[in-house]
Parts: structure tokens; C-alpha cells; sequence
């Protein structure tokens, strides 16, 4: 009777590895089937269809270029802290800088407006000295873009070194510690 099993497992172990294996060979023609040579006929096909598909979808890739397009817009504004709208205005390899030092003259506007009630004269002062340098760094960026990108990367970090000073004096004058 152990004879008898042990034969019997043996064949099916032999009949489920033939099935494995026509299995196998049975997928691989099916691959080698479907990669069939485009030809003519085939490329008139695809054509065909190409010409009624494309006027169908169309005006929803269109669309969806447009969505993709605003959304991509107000990452870059938002990243440079500006509208949207405004956007235009800061491009350019400068554009960042360029958004830095209107935000920071808005800045200084407002520190010396006296709209608030913490405006002191030493605040007053520091916006009058901080605009005529605010000026020599906008053309510094301007002149910047026309330099090398060695030389155009080292004055912008030169820009923004100087920047990041005068953000942190304009916080010192509206009493906040960084």
C-alpha cells in the first residue's frame, strides 16, 4: 500500500510539473503573440482611431493643462511670497531676490508710515538708511543677471546675505527676536 501512494504522489508530482510547464510555454506565446510587427495596415488603424479619439479629448487635456498650469503658478508665488497676478513681475533668474526686496521695501513702508503705535524714531531711521541700500541691491540683481552663472550665484548670495541682515534689523526695530 506505501508503494502504492508513494506511485501515485510520483505522478502527480510529474503531471502538475508537465501542467506548470505548458502553463508557461502557453504565456510566453501569448506574449510573443500580442507584440505583433506594426504595419501598415495596423498604423492606418491607430491613425484611424487617433482622428476620432483626439477631438473627443482634447478639450479635457486641454483643461487639465490649464488647472496644472494655475496650480503650478501659485506654488511659485507662494514660494516667493507674492500674488499670483504679480508673478510675471519676479521672473527671471533674479525673481526671487527681486520679490525679497519689494516685500522688504512694503516692509519698510509700513515701519515708517507711524500707522502703528510702536513706531519710534530709531524705527524711522533704520527705514531711511535701509532704502538707499535697498535701491544698490535691486540693481545689483539686475546687473546680476547678465553675468556668468559662476559669478551671477555669488553676488546672489552676496544679495542675500545683505538682505537677510536687514530682515533681521527690521524685526529688531518692530521688537521681535529672531
Amino acid at each position: 500500500m506505501a508503494a502504492g501512494v508513494a506511485d501515485a504522489t510520483g505522478k502527480a508530482g510529474r503531471a502538475a510539473r508537465r501542467a506548470g510547464a505548458a502553463t508557461e510555454n502557453a504565456g510566453a506565446e501569448l506574449a510573443v503573440g500580442a507584440r505583433k510587427p506594426f504595419t501598415a495596415a495596423r498604423a492606418k488603424r491607430m491613425i484611424g482611431i487617433g482622428k476620432a479619439v483626439a477631438p473627443l479629448l482634447a478639450p479635457y487635456a486641454l483643461a487639465a493643462a490649464g488647472v496644472a498650469r494655475a496650480r503650478w503658478d501659485a506654488h511659485r508665488a507662494a514660494r516667493l511670497g507674492v500674488e499670483p497676478g504679480q508673478l510675471a513681475a519676479y521672473a527671471g533668474p533674479g525673481g526671487a531676490l527681486h520679490a525679497r526686496l519689494s516685500r522688504l521695501a512694503q516692509a519698510l513702508d509700513e515701519l515708517d508710515s507711524g500707522s502703528e503705535t510702536d513706531t519710534t524714531n530709531a524705527g524711522r531711521r533704520f527705514a531711511a538708511d535701509a532704502r538707499p541700500r535697498l535701491a544698490d541691491l535691486a540693481v545689483a540683481v539686475r546687473a546680476a543677471e547678465q553675468m556668468p552663472s559662476t559669478r551671477r550665484r555669488t553676488a546672489y548670495r552676496a544679495v542675500a546675505g545683505e538682505l537677510d541682515r536687514l530682515e533681521i534689523g527690521l524685526l529688531r526695530h518692530l521688537g521681535i527676536t529672531a
